[in-house]
């Protein structure tokens, strides 16, 4: 049986779009409904208000960011900050239209920290080589390093953003997964607004996606971003952008609504909404934490705490004969690593060398997505695995 909100809620999604059918076409930024919904969803999220004008419905996270790409990159000189390690779509859409990755690397002995020092050496240097550096991009909660970035450390950026004329491109796919007590998530729009910043100060551009979450939609393409503090004629290019690809699907479109505006108290769903909510995140905590105990316990691998989002990145030093095999076959190290756990154990893992990663060092991602009961198995095979590659190329 569905419950009494479900039916009343499918209904008002019904009347809030053009014709009560879903295989139209829609206005090419969403439907304007939906909008409003999500645009209330933000405002009660970050207590400060959100214009729905301001929200563009996207298939997933990675138009958005594609469609930002196209609006301020023109040549190799245009140049976007992004964090290393960093999430691939960024490198490959910045490659894609043209422009320059700047990198700034995340200090991986403060937790994968995000340092201003670093921000700015590498700002000045890009700069200096004739760079025009656009835009700084901050995935928060962090993919691949699983870090949440602390209030005092949004405001740095913030201010740093305002200071240089960045665009700041806000990555907040994994917002609600946060594992760790002494931190919360905080939307970059909330901290600027607290600040007392508006839209005349800093030119901001905020993603969502149904992927991630506790919902983990992935598959049915949903997301928005929300775009602040630009002038009406760069508005208008944003606009004639989204046009190009006439509209996002209607099915993510909805679902994007029901991320931004779940069960409230009161509800008839709010009890099982909760539980289900509640559960997931908690399971993943603790998958996380088993997962990042187990690589701390190995050989040669050592392993942040893992604070959000739904990966680890474990950095691990391979022994000299292992990267001299590594050579042999042509391969990177950490990719050799990734392929014999792969062959051996059928432990899938991504090697950090597709992320980025400071030189001289090597890295694994690993999913806390296996399901909670597979993990000690995983654990195993992957004990069982590195005991023994660490055996066969010990010096």
């Amino acid at each position: 049986m569905l419950s009494s909100d479900s039916i009343s809620r499918a209904q008002q999604i019904l009347d809030q779009i053009p014709g009560r059918a879903t295989g139209a076409y829609s206005h090419s930024q969403g439907i304007k409904g939906l909008r409003d919904t999500i645009a209330a969803g933000i405002t009660a999220r970050d207590g400060f208000p959100c214009n729905s004008d301001d929200i563009y419905l996207t298939n997933g996270a990675s138009p958005a960011v594609h469609m930002m790409m196209e609006l301020l990159l023109s040549s190799e000189k245009d140049g976007i900050l992004c964090p290393i390690p960093q999430y691939p779509l960024y490198s490959a859409s910045i490659t894609l239209h043209g422009g320059t990755l700047v990198p700034y690397y995340l200090n991986e002995a403060s937790c994968w920290g995000l340092e201003m020092s670093e921000l700015k050496r590498q700002t000045e240097e890009a700069r200096s080589k004739g760079i025009r550096v656009k835009a700084l991009v901050v995935i928060n909660p962090g993919n691949p390093t699983g870090q949440v970035l602390s209030e005092e450390n949004q405001k740095d950026i913030v201010e740093f953003c305002i200071e240089e004329g960045l665009v700041l491109i806000a990555d907040e796919v994994y917002q609600e997964d946060v594992y760790v007590d002494n931190k919360k998530f905080n939307s970059f729009k909330k901290i600027s607004r607290s600040m007392g910043f508006g839209e005349e100060d800093i030119a901001l551009v905020s993603l969502q996606s149904i992927s991630k979450g506790y919902y983990g939609e992935c598959g049915k393409r949903g997301g928005y971003m929300e775009v602040t503090g630009f002038s009406a004629s760069v508005k208008e290019q944003i606009y004639k952008i989204a046009s190009v690809n006439l509209c996002s699907n209607i099915s993510g479109q909805i679902l994007s609504s029901l991320v931004m505006s779940p069960p409230k108290v009161g509800d008839a769903s709010f009890d099982s909404y909760r539980a289900e909510r509640d559960g997931i995140l908690s399971s993943l905590a603790r998958r996380a934490k088993m997962l990042e105990e187990a690589f701390n316990s190995l050989e040669g691998f050592s392993c942040n705490k893992v604070e959000g989002a739904m990966y680890l990145f474990p950095r691990i030093n391979l022994p000299r004969r292992a990267i001299q095999a590594a050579q042999a076959e042509n391969a990177v190290p950490d990719v050799f690593y990734a392929r014999r756990l792969l062959e051996a154990a059928g432990i899938v893992v991504v090697p950090g060398s597709g992320f980025g990663q400071a030189p001289g060092t090597w890295h694994i991602r690993c999913t806390i997505l296996p399901q909670e009961n597979k993990i000690p198995m995983v654990i195993s095979k992957l004990t069982e695995f590195h005991k023994a590659f660490m055996t066969e190329f010990r010096e």
